[in-house]
């Protein structure tokens, strides 16, 4: 029998603020989890979204994975009303591919493709195991305790991703200070448009150096086929060149940190891996899926009314996924609470899914693996200075993680 629209939204509850930090690092919020249980997108609201916005938080794995490939759900932030702008502005020029539609997104997407291969991320694999190697080597000569983040966590993935673009690694204060100022959730529009503002004239002043001769990298091979194609245009590349530079080294460096917390934190499962360290790559995906760091990242506005999971979104409504909860969902994930390093997981929501699903994935697979296996092999008396709840967890950030920690051995 088909479902009224009275049926579909039938529901007095009083509509809830959206909670957005995690009480601990091992557990996703207890609001998020409360909705999944309600079995249906449910309304909320959102203080950073224009008062009144209609607010829906979808939590299944399901229905989140339709509204990623549902046309009918956009990812365009010229849109009015979409949530997490960073002027609260329609017609933003500062939009990035994640925030395009369908033949624009495309378009985009398939210039930088072929750089995020899994060849060619192969062919990086001796470079990335150099940069652990220098980074451990780095901190086992250095005083104790040692701040993983700043000796391992940050510099792996912001030397590899510099590497591959061809962004000087000694600016990386500047950029990951402007990072941070992007995605700490207490800086205002002003700060952080100032912060978007100042990262794309350093990069578009770093292309305009290489338009004279470019190098051979990403951002100048990029400069060499855009040309041939007659669609070169600089601040579109150093758009590009931000999200990949941003995107390319927070959610790696915050994935290292709570992945090497496991591992101190759960010395079986250290064990387990080290005797096997064939089994990395599937305890990797299950770490990914347990922390799911960016749960807020896929939000859409629908273009027109759609009934998704029982509940009927209006067009203008805002859709905000709640990746963490929908990626211990029971109907994908059975006993999903539960860390377990051999479940295997490659159909969990860290990356996204559908057209948008994030272009680095493999490299983000690759550094991880590296990262853990030589912790594994090289530190093994490796363990947190501070007990685990007392560790500083990020969760006043977009991007989950921890901003310090303490480690001897």
């Amino acid at each position: 029998m088909t479902r009224t629209e009275s049926q579909l939204t039938a529901t007095t509850a009083p509509v809830e603020e959206l909670e957005i930090a995690r009480g601990c690092p091992y557990a996703p919020n207890a609001q998020h989890v409360g909705f999944q249980q309600q079995g249906r997108p449910v309304k909320v609201s959102l203080a950073n979204l224009a008062p009144g916005a209609p607010v829906w938080a979808v939590s299944s794995h399901a229905d989140i994975r339709t509204m990623l490939i549902d046309s009918r759900f956009s990812a365009d932030r010229q849109k009015q009303g979409f949530p997490f702008q960073v002027d609260g502005q329609p017609g933003n020029f500062r939009r990035t591919m994640i925030s395009m539609d369908g033949p624009e997104h495309r378009d985009v997407r398939r210039s930088v493709t072929a750089e995020f291969t899994l060849k060619r991320m192969k062919a990086l694999q001796p470079r990335i195991q150099q940069i652990v190697d220098g980074c451990l080597d780095a901190m086992l000569a250095g005083p104790k305790p040692a701040d993983l983040v700043s000796a391992l966590s940050l510099p792996v993935p912001s030397l590899v991703i510099c590497g591959q673009l061809g962004v000087p690694y000694e600016d990386h204060d500047f950029f990951q200070a402007r990072s941070n100022k992007l995605l700490l959730r207490g800086a205002s529009a002003e700060e952080r448009l100032r912060a978007l503002d100042e990262l794309l004239e350093f990069l578009g002043g770093l292309i305009a150096e290489k338009e004279t001769a470019p190098t051979d990298d990403l951002l100048g091979r990029q400069i060499v086929r855009l040309r041939e194609e007659g669609t070169y245009r600089r601040e579109d590349l150093a758009r590009m060149a931000f999200l990949l530079l941003v995107a390319g080294h927070e959610t790696t460096a915050n994935m290292i940190s709570l992945g090497a917390m496991v591992l101190m934190d759960r010395p079986e499962d250290a064990d387990a891996l080290r005797a096997d360290p064939g089994k990395i790559p599937v305890a990797v995906e299950e770490l990914l899926r347990y922390f799911t760091i960016a749960e807020f990242i896929p939000t859409r506005v629908a273009t027109e009314d759609v009934e998704l999971g029982g509940s009927l979104i209006k067009a203008g409504d805002v859709l905000v996924a709640l990746c963490n909860v929908a990626n211990r969902d029971p109907e994908v994930f059975p006993g999903g609470d539960e860390l377990d390093m051999q479940r295997g997981a490659r159909h969990q929501l860290a990356f996204g899914f559908g057209a948008h699903q994030c272009l680095g994935q493999n490299l983000a697979r690759m550094e991880l693996e590296i990262v853990y296996s030589t912790l594994l092999r090289r530190i093994p008396t490796l363990r947190s200075a501070i007990p685990t709840d007392e560790l500083p967890f990020k969760h006043d950030a977009d991007i989950y993680g921890i901003h310090e920690f303490p480690v001897v051995w």
